[in-house]
């Protein structure tokens, strides 16, 4: 029996995936949430960001500022906004991609039964 493996990549084909957003020198936290809350839909929102190497650069120099620049050495296993950092290998490019589902949290309390009054639940329990 002979069976074909098929490889899927994460990265985008960056000569058809247009990049979706530019900066200016500054990495833009609001302009890529407003990206990241476009993309999502009925329950799904996007689970990779894709950076080339200026936006790369961008977002460690944003990081750097919140958190020191001892605490990004690398982007690798960032997650930002939600969103796995994945590094692209060209010069500049941001984009979004895949599909993650929102799962809702469940609350533990909400699956305990009704609160019972002691009084009341004591004259109803059965004794031996």
């Amino acid at each position: 029996m002979n069976t074909t493996e098929h490889q899927h990549s994460i990265y985008p084909d960056i000569s058809t995936v247009p990049s979706e957003l530019s900066f200016e020198g500054v990495w833009d936290g609001e302009a890529v949430s407003e990206l990241i809350r476009s993309k999502c839909d009925h329950g799904e929102t996007p689970a990779f960001l894709f950076l080339g190497r200026k936006e790369a650069t961008l977002l460690k120099e944003h990081l750097a500022e919140s958190f020191g620049e001892e605490s990004v050495v690398t982007l690798h296993g960032t997650y930002y906004m939600g969103l796995d950092v994945v590094m692209v290998d060209c010069e500049s490019f941001l984009s979004t991609g895949g599909r993650k589902a929102i799962r809702t949290l469940q609350d533990p309390m909400s699956r305990r039964p009704a609160w019972r009054d002691r009084e009341t639940e004591a004259l109803w329990q059965f004794r031996i």
